[in-house]
């Protein structure tokens, strides 16, 4: 019996994605070019490895035991090539990295400028899609790093095989109508009386929201749900509530002014914590993916306290009235 180590990692990614169509995307082949090598290893095996039918694919015993084979060759195989990019310095590669709109202008955008400079043979794909397909992607092997939100006071650990590297926290703003006032000492109790433009259920600003309510033991009246900021900012711009909307995604003030926005920084808003979820194995996360985290982490890092890239477009950051005695950094 005579089985090619490349088809046993093929049938690894079969095994790992769930089927031939999330297989043929993770390796970057046509369906019919997976289907064709699973096809070979059978022949070469004397066995059926896969049954099919459906989306999924389920494995025939012998395919569960090749699988396994098939994804320590495959780590061991990126493993020699972590070994020979430490020797020889090169890095090459495809990293495929998930992100939200905000994220993509400010630190995403920024990273990839710095990789094509410093490693010119590492390409970085974007995708701009929902959470739940991104983190799904990643488990499957067709992204590499998916960059996630969440209210920076929940603590969330990653699964197992995966690992979050903390990127920036965004503080959270109170925006309102620029006409609206508020009374000086008791704005964010004030605020929370008024209709709210919420980020719907499970969105990290409807659970900042909610966590501000619960201490306040108020009840919020959440005249509109949107998503994007672009949407919540212009439905405050129009009047017809208030928000809680990270830094980084306000306009610079002449944007602010034209867009009819006020903007508060009031204690106890917290922020939302960025992080960059990648896979963790003995070939993971591969030089490219580590040097792609590099270039990620540097770009937060030299995010200014405005939210603003320093040295970046020279647009400055967006006025904010402080309510604080002491600004946090």
């Amino acid at each position: 019996m005579d089985l090619d180590p490349r088809r046993l990692a093929v049938l690894a990614t079969v095994a790992r994605t769930g089927g031939i169509l999330a297989a043929a995307e993770a390796l970057r082949v046509t369906p019919s070019a997976v289907s064709q090598q699973v096809s070979r290893l059978e022949r070469e095996a004397g066995v059926a490895l896969v049954v099919r039918g459906g989306r999924r694919i389920e494995l025939t015993a012998a395919g569960v035991e090749l699988a396994a084979h098939g994804q320590r060759i495959a780590e061991e195989v990126a493993s020699a090539g972590q070994a020979l990019s430490a020797l020889t310095g090169a890095v090459t590669g495809t990293v495929t990295v998930v992100g939200f709109p905000t994220a993509i202008a400010a630190v995403i955008a920024p990273a990839i400028l710095a990789v094509r400079a410093a490693h010119p043979a590492v390409t970085v794909r974007v995708l701009d899609v929902p959470e739940a397909s991104g983190l799904a992607q990643l488990r499957a092997g067709t992204a590499d790093l998916v960059l996630l939100e969440h209210d920076a006071g929940e603590h969330l650990s990653a699964p197992r095989g995966l690992h979050d590297v903390p990127l920036l926290d965004d503080p959270y703003l109170l925006v309102t109508p620029a006409g609206h006032t508020l009374p000086r000492g008791a704005r964010q109790r004030a605020a929370l009386d008024l209709p709210w433009v919420a980020g719907p259920p499970g969105s990290a600003t409807r659970s900042v929201l909610e966590r501000l309510c619960q201490t306040e033991d108020v009840r919020p009246l959440i005249a509109h749900e949107a998503l994007e900021f672009p949407a919540v900012l212009a439905l405050v711009g129009a009047g017809l509530g208030v928000a809680l909307v990270p830094r980084l995604a306000l306009p610079a003030p002449a944007g602010l002014r034209a867009a009819g926005l006020r903007v508060l920084d009031l204690p106890g808003l917290g922020a939302r914590q960025v992080v960059a979820r990648h896979r963790t194995s003995r070939g993971e996360p591969s030089p490219a993916v580590r040097v792609v985290l590099g270039a990620l982490t540097t770009a937060s890092e030299t995010m200014d306290g405005g939210g603003r890239r320093a040295g970046g477009d020279g647009t400055p950051a967006p006025a904010v009235e402080s309510s604080r005695r002491t600004r946090s950094s």
